[in-house]
């Protein structure tokens, strides 16, 4: 009798949680239609000829104050300036995805650019990332790190690549080691396993924890790869090596092996070809250049960083980046 009760309050749970998630995304895309409504008509009152510097200052102030007087919070002159920033950057209302709260739309509608608004739309659907995994992405110019993005904004592009997906740098600030100590690739490792899924919203959407030192054996030698990883995305398996120095010629060439060896002993049918990715601390540019990172498709190499810089100094380590890219690219031709 005692189970028969238990059966039946775990159905009528299960009901009441269904009918809470319909209610809250009913709930949600009421919000979202009615705040990206009020934008449409502020921004169309706006091209009626009130577009002028005083606009936010006088209108929207006395409409902020006569709406919280009569419907309460949510409507204050910082909100409305959201809807209108929505609604600008969302001009077409199928383009909105329900999935995501306003807070996500309150973020991505400060980016500046579609691109970038449009990437930070689909990896928060892709990864299901809450405002606050949202808000640490965009502080950490998760878009800006992206080593190639697709040229449009459809995530099932045929044009998909690893290059889509790895970042350079990477930024590891939640794994809580400290830097101005020497960290060991095992405590690195470590903290990566006790905080998976963190690392792997850092990492990119479609990779999957394979292994650590996973053991690959031949006929005269064992060899333990730091960390393996399989992406369901390119369908095939990423193993990376963790080099708490910066990089050598012997690294690229110890991950060269690992990725033939991977394929020919590991790789199942029906895999991509492996990809290797070096995680270093710090990049030599001119190893980089002159070995065969330069010439293979399966082979990267990223830096890592066990802070969040400030912006700025993350924004100008970038486009350092981006210069030296543009200036070996243009040597090349």
């Amino acid at each position: 009798m005692e189970l028969a009760n238990q059966h039946l309050l775990i159905s009528i749970k299960e009901i009441i949680i269904s009918a809470r998630k319909r209610v809250f995304r009913m709930a949600n895309t009421a919000l979202l239609e009615t705040y990206w409504e009020i934008g449409k008509l502020i921004v169309e009152d706006e091209q009626q000829g009130n577009a002028k510097a005083e606009y936010g200052k006088g209108i929207l102030k006395n409409l902020a104050t006569q709406l919280t007087l009569e419907f309460g919070s949510g409507f204050d002159e910082r909100n409305l300036n959201n809807m209108r920033a929505f609604y600008k950057a969302f001009p077409i209302w199928y383009a909105m995805r329900t999935k995501l709260s306003w807070t996500h739309y309150r973020l991505i509608c400060r980016l500046d650019n579609e691109h970038k608004r449009n990437y930070y739309l689909n990896e928060s659907i892709a990864g299901n990332w809450n405002s606050r995994e949202l808000q640490r992405q965009i502080n950490s110019l998760a878009y800006e790190r992206v080593v190639k993005h697709i040229p449009t904004s459809n995530e099932s592009s045929p044009n998909l690549s690893i290059e889509n997906l790895i970042k350079d740098p990477y930024v590891f600030e939640f794994l809580g080691l400290k830097t101005d100590e020497k960290n060991s690739e095992f405590s690195i490792e470590t903290s990566i396993l006790n905080h998976l899924q963190k690392f792997l919203l850092e990492f990119g959407k479609g990779f999957a924890f394979v292994a650590r030192q996973q053991h690959i054996v031949t006929d005269t030698s064992d060899f333990y790869i730091d960390l393996v990883f399989y992406n369901y995305i390119l369908k095939c398996f990423v193993i990376i090596e963790l080099k708490t120095e910066a990089m050598t010629h012997q690294d690229i060439g110890q991950l060269d092996m690992y990725v033939r060896m991977y394929d020919d002993l590991k790789r199942n049918e029906g895999d991509n070809p492996t990809i290797g990715l070096l995680l270093c601390s710090e990049k030599d540019e001119a190893i980089v250049k002159y070995s065969v990172l330069n010439d293979k498709n399966n082979l990267f190499s990223s830096k890592y960083m066990l802070y969040l810089p400030k912006e700025e100094a993350l924004k100008q380590l970038l486009e350092e980046d981006r210069l030296r890219f543009e200036l070996d690219a243009s040597l090349k031709k």
